[in-house]
């Protein structure tokens, strides 16, 4: 444990790219009896077609089915992560209204698994997905590798989330200052511009100014949407 357990916090280390944290947390996972990893993290923007991206070290054949059949919209494991961050073992009733992904993934040896999701803060989510070719996954497994499983998840979120969630964003370089924060943190709250500046105690033109160079520097079309994206970066935290 305490070797398997070193070796995972590594994953962690900020001067780390994102191949080799990958491939730390895909041994820790191959050392826990899964021969396939795979990560996938969604961001909350835009609303109506949110960002994602995917890792994994699936064979480059089944990548392509995925991608190509767009799989990922139907995907009963995928759905479930979104609802509900209870850990899912693959069955059979799982996979039941998607018969076709079910029978290709097999195919390839994408017998027996097990995911968990995991929601951040600012609604960010992710998922991680350990899975093998033989050898179900059997309750007195759970039992015993459970718990390093739900850490390898969370590990996975953060370490893997470090790095993706500025590319997903692609404006990580973005930099508030003290009063324009200030003046955002009460937009997000749903303030007018004549409430915010009695609540600083400066004038309205002086709020617009602010929310102005705020749209700008976060480059959304309006304050409620600078908010929005703002709140998901951290940047009100």
């Amino acid at each position: 444990m305490h070797t398997w357990a070193a070796d995972l916090m590594s994953a962690i280390d900020p001067n780390s790219g994102e191949a080799e944290v990958f491939a730390r947390i895909a041994a820790a996972a191959h050392a826990l009896g899964f021969e396939q990893c795979a990560f996938g993290m969604r961001i909350p923007l835009p609303v109506t077609n949110p960002k994602f991206m995917l890792l994994n070290n699936y064979s480059q054949e089944w990548q392509e089915r995925y991608h190509d059949a767009g799989y990922v919209r139907i995907d009963p494991t995928v759905l479930h992560g979104r609802t509900s961050q209870a850990p899912l073992v693959w069955s059979d009733q799982v996979f039941g209204s998607a018969q076709q992904l079910w029978s290709e993934a097999q195919s390839v040896g994408l017998r027996h698994g097990w995911c968990q999701s995991n929601l951040d803060v600012f609604g960010v989510t992710s998922m991680l997905t350990l899975s093998r070719s033989c050898e179900a996954i059997t309750a007195r497994e759970l039992a015993g590798n459970q718990m390093k499983m739900c850490w390898l998840v969370s590990i996975a979120h953060m370490a893997l989330g470090r790095l993706i969630k500025p590319k997903l964003y692609g404006d990580n370089a973005i930099e508030l200052t003290s009063r324009e924060t200030e003046v955002l943190k009460w937009t997000a709250d749903g303030k007018t511009a004549s409430e915010i500046g009695d609540i600083l105690s400066i004038s309205i033109d002086t709020v617009n100014f602010h929310i102005k160079n705020v749209i700008t520097k976060m480059n959304t079309p309006n304050k409620a949407t600078a908010a929005i994206r703002a709140l998901a970066l951290g940047l009100l935290s």
